[in-house]
């Protein structure tokens, strides 16, 4: 599929509606874990940001609503949702560039460069880990096909000296993710990520930086809801965690 037909899609708001999404009904749809990457971000004006595998631009295009005049990138494999990110950054009035391009088999041009900061959602699930989803946009986005380690080597490769690679992940590919950094980046820190007080996190921010020679720092816990249980219906989310959920706040847990 080159592209989704307009009746294939929804139109849904992040960051309180200052970003409107267009997304395929049945097939990868984005819900809070891409905002909440871009959060983490401490990028500045003028600086340059490469996703890989940006889907539909859901996190890039939320951090280009936080920091302005950044020279943003994104990559994505599949045709449709690389069109599909294009007419989103057209809707927004944001300055992306989308390449479409396997992150293994990048384009010349994009391989010259290098960027202040590279993002990535990685597919959650290494292969067989999970029943296959049966759209093929949605198999491909939380199926592994291209290993872990790829994408932190390509990551690699494209910052500049200093950049930094921000990367969220299931907590259980977090020794992947520690060992694909080793003799890569540095200055490693993780940020957990926790359904509610007292329960195991379920996913992970990983920071690293191009020479980076601090040491390692696992931090705290980000509790996402308030309470120890849902009590009721409707949204619970601490209030710090619904800051940068609706007004596009950056993410607090990190040292900048």
């Amino acid at each position: 599929m080159s592209a989704f037909a307009d009746t294939d899609l929804t139109l849904n708001d992040f960051l309180g509606g200052r970003i409107r999404l267009w997304q395929p009904r049945t097939g990868y749809r984005a819900g809070v874990d891409p905002v909440l990457l871009a959060a983490a971000i401490p990028a500045n004006p003028g600086q340059s940001v490469l996703e890989l595998g940006c889907g539909a631009g859901a996190a890039i295009l939320c951090l280009l609503a936080r920091v302005p005049d950044l020279q943003a990138t994104g990559v994505e494999i599949q045709p449709a949702y690389a069109a599909l990110a294009r007419r989103n950054a057209t809707r927004n009035a944001a300055p992306l560039t989308v390449v479409e391009a396997d992150l293994k088999a990048l384009p010349d041009d994009l391989r010259q460069k290098q960027f202040d900061h590279v993002i990535a959602n990685p597919p959650y699930y290494r292969p067989g880990a999970h029943s296959p989803a049966e759209d093929p946009g949605r198999r491909m986005a939380l199926g592994e096909e291209t290993p872990l380690a790829d994408w932190i080597n390509v990551a690699a490769r494209r910052l500049a000296p200093r950049g930094y690679l921000h990367m969220i992940q299931k907590a259980d590919r977090l020794p992947d993710m520690l060992a694909a950094c080793a003799g890569r980046l540095g200055s490693l820190e993780i940020l957990p990520l926790s359904a509610r007080t007292g329960r195991s996190a379920e996913l992970v921010i990983l920071r690293a930086r191009k020479g980076g020679r601090a040491a390692f720092r696992l931090h705290a816990p980000l509790v996402l809801h308030e309470g120890d249980r849902h009590l009721s219906d409707g949204e619970s989310y601490a209030t710090e965690v619904a800051a940068v959920l609706r007004e596009g706040a950056a993410l607090p847990g990190f040292s900048s």
